[in-house]
């Protein structure tokens, strides 16, 4: 019974499902006709430290590991501040 119950649980908290502050976004298409396939992101929030996409962290929907320097600076972001800044928290830029 105890080995029942530690494998429910090693498998719950391995769930992607369980992935907190995450939203599903449907498949759409860009203004230049490009299409995005449906997928899962990060809530917005004032940081981009906790991003899936950064280094240091996982997605764990996908298993990738995160590539992008929260550090570097980007047009709206000119000073590499971790913290997201403007009224789409750098929605202009390739990292978000």
């Amino acid at each position: 019974m105890k080995k029942l119950i530690s494998f429910a649980i090693i498998c719950a908290a391995a769930s992607p499902v369980m992935a907190a502050g995450s939203h599903y976004t449907r498949g759409y298409i860009r203004n230049d006709g490009t299409y995005v396939q449906p997928h899962y992101s990060t809530n917005s929030d004032s940081t981009k430290l906790n991003n899936w996409s950064t280094q240091g962290n996982y997605n764990p929907y996908t298993g990738r590991q995160g590539t992008v320097d929260p550090f570097r600076s980007t047009r709206s972001n000119p000073f590499g501040s971790p913290l997201n800044t403007g009224r789409n928290y750098g929605a202009d830029d390739d990292n978000n």
